[in-house]
């Protein structure tokens, strides 16, 4: 009898994991692709603080026969390779049979969108499975009896589920407690979860305060707190319906502080407009041919 194949933990032993811990399973034909990108920055840093458990499982251990074949053609014909049913069962069926509960979502762009939202969600999650569909997907069978939600990162077609997942997986881990330092930092940021994840955040300025003939609004080295915090709020509500006037209508209607705001950025810009503008002089006369 074999051993069965187990998932590898980035950068971690599996006794590493604790309760509280964020435990996220990823299914792929490109193993060392994720486990590399994950062992860097906010992903790897959350691992090395035993915050995030990530399990990279390659398809093919689950795979029959000498070249662990894990694709085949599809049935009717037609350009591309198809994950074939069985390693995909054999593979989840073993991965979760500690957690059959266990969500599992696969990565495919006719999927429910990935927004902050769901990034949410599944940061309150104990645990996860992202599958990792490649070439022309996956047996339908496999969403039939095993996909819990279809999910994509944006209406493009990429070779795989690799890259979603790995998007996913970041945009998660940074709001597990304690991964940014700041506990602040993810309610601020653009969509986060004050103000319902509708406003965009506002610009960010570092040193040196001037560069190239371009100094930092005067506001952000005056050190006044609140007027630094009003200035930003403006600034956030200015972005939001500027650059994204889909999610301006569901911000709607204003708050009378923000409504202030507006008004007082919107004065201000038409001012400087006027100010801009050449004096209206009277038309000269054409010259006369006399």
């Amino acid at each position: 009898m074999t051993e069965e194949p187990s998932g590898e933990a980035v950068g971690e032993t599996p006794d590493d994991t604790k309760r509280g811990v964020l435990r996220a399973d990823i299914v792929t034909l490109f193993p060392q692709m994720v486990r590399e990108a994950a062992s860097h920055s906010i992903v790897g840093r959350a691992q090395a603080a035993r915050t995030l458990d990530l399990r990279v499982h390659d398809l093919r251990d689950w795979a029959e026969g000498r070249y662990r074949q894990a694709d085949d053609y599809p049935f009717g014909g037609g350009a591309g390779m198809v994950l074939m049913p069985a390693p995909v069962f054999a593979c989840l069926e073993s991965v979760l049979a500690d957690a059959p509960e266990t969500p599992i979502l696969l990565m495919a762009p006719d999927g429910e969108r990935f927004d902050q939202r769901m990034a949410r969600e599944l940061a309150e999650l104990p645990r996860f499975l992202l599958l990792c569909g490649h070439y022309e997907g996956v047996d339908e069978r496999v969403r039939e009896a095993l996909v819990t939600r279809t999910v994509s990162i944006g209406d493009y077609v990429l070779t795989g589920g690799e890259l979603p997942a790995l998007v996913i997986l970041d945009a998660v881990t940074r709001l597990l407690p304690g991964v940014l330092g700041n506990a602040a930092s993810p309610e601020e940021e653009s969509f986060g979860a004050a103000d319902r994840g509708l406003l965009l955040e506002y610009p960010h300025y570092t040193r040196p305060a001037e560069f190239r003939g371009r100094g930092v609004p005067e506001v952000l080295l005056s050190g006044h707190h609140a007027k630094i915090a009003a200035w930003r709020r403006q600034q956030a509500l200015v972005r939001t319906r500027e650059r994204r006037p889909d999610l301006w209508e569901r911000f709607l209607p204003l708050s009378k502080v923000d409504r202030k705001l507006l008004e007082a950025y919107d004065a201000e810009r038409g001012n400087e407009a006027s100010a801009g503008k050449p004096e209206n002089k009277p038309e000269e006369s054409p010259p006369s041919d006399e």
